[in-house]
């Protein structure tokens, strides 16, 4: 059966990233144009989406270039990068993007000043530019000046910003091109934090390096690692995300569990306790999909989004500024898909979601 695709934005709107063609805030969920068609989303200062098509789309802040559209202009509503119709995934860090082709080749544009975007040097890039020569990158996943990704032979690496170990290279060094962390080919998918970052191994079990001031490495203790290191030893992780100084995970059966910084009860435990082991959310066991940073957005198996954490600007969605500390349904609608949240500062301070709709034939 076809499926329809619509976009909804809400939160901070100062650029425009809300894409709804005006900077008014929201804080509910508000549908961007008219389109059913999108595919893939992402955020950071700048909002970006893929659509049915192969062909890519960006909208928001453009200081640094992040919206590949080779200027500094912000948008408020949607505008295509470039006329190619093959793009397969996309990252949006907090000035810069990163994004894979169907061809599995990688690309990158927006800030460079700690060569984030992986070109061997530290030259803005207003466009996307590919990272090498390479055609086997699988996902991507990026952050504050920084990025992890895995290869399609399971091979893990990571580049930009070096402080705190979080490139997980056993240095603090800054890196401007793709490095290999370590030499393992069993990585399945990466996750970069604020400061820190969190991979799961196709064995299901969950790693983590980077600054640990807060407990976000998970390891029960406030010492930063810059090489990965295993969180207990469990081999039913699914899903991890790395958020602003605290990180989040579902298990293989459904449960979601949290660790970190607590403030604003981002960890969504009734509480601003901070953590320094992961410890689950409630007790249910539908969780499927999870974005967080300040402000934590997830869905369920039943389709229900579910927001808790910072709620400045109604990033949360509720209709309030309310901060919550545990998990609150955003409406009733039943078919949300890819919770987003963008940057949490000046620059973003929003959220995005996809309502996926399954239409008869």
């Amino acid at each position: 059966f076809p499926v329809t695709n619509t976009l909804y934005t809400w939160g901070m709107n100062y650029f425009g990233q809300l894409g709804q063609s005006n900077t008014t805030y929201r804080s509910s969920p508000v549908q961007v144009g008219a389109l059913t068609d999108w595919a893939k989303i992402s955020a950071g200062y700048a909002a970006f989406g893929i659509k049915n098509d192969g062909t890519l789309w960006s909208w928001g802040r453009n200081n640094n270039g992040q919206l590949g559209q080779d200027n500094n202009l912000n948008r408020s509503s949607p505008r295509q990068v470039g006329a190619l119709t093959n793009w397969a995934s996309i990252s949006s860090g907090q000035s810069f993007c990163m994004a894979i082709k169907t061809d599995g080749t990688l690309w990158s544009w927006g800030d460079n000043i700690s060569g984030e975007l992986g070109q061997n040097d530290i030259v803005r890039k207003s466009s996307p530019v590919q990272v090498g020569t390479l055609s086997n990158w699988k996902t991507i996943n990026t952050a504050s000046q920084f990025t992890v990704a895995v290869k399609t032979d399971g091979t893990l690496w990571s580049w930009g910003v070096g402080d705190s170990g979080r490139l997980g290279h056993n240095d603090t060094i800054t890196k401007s091109s793709p490095v290999q962390i370590g030499a393992l080919t069993t990585w399945a998918s990466g996750s970069a934090g604020l400061s820190h970052c969190l991979a799961i191994k196709t064995d299901g079990t969950l790693w983590s390096w980077g600054n640990n001031n807060n407990g976000q490495l998970g390891l029960g203790n406030l010492t930063s690692a810059s090489s990965p290191v295993q969180i207990g030893a469990l081999t039913t992780w699914s899903k991890v995300e790395g958020g602003a100084t605290m990180s989040a995970a579902i298990k293989t059966d459904g449960t979601l569990w949290t660790f970190g910084y607590g403030s604003t009860g981002r960890l969504g435990q009734n509480s601003t306790n901070n953590l320094s082991s992961p410890v689950q959310v409630g007790a249910l066991t539908n969780w499927s999909d999870i974005s967080c940073l300040t402000s934590v957005l997830s869905t369920k198996t039943d389709g229900t989004l579910w927001a808790w954490g910072f709620n400045n600007n109604g990033r949360l969605g509720l209709n309030s500024t309310i901060s919550e500390s545990s998990p609150v349904q955003v409406g009733a609608s039943t078919n949300w898909t890819q919770p987003t949240v963008g940057v949490s500062d000046f620059g973003w301070g929003g959220a995005l979601a996809i309502q996926a709709t399954i239409n008869p034939a």
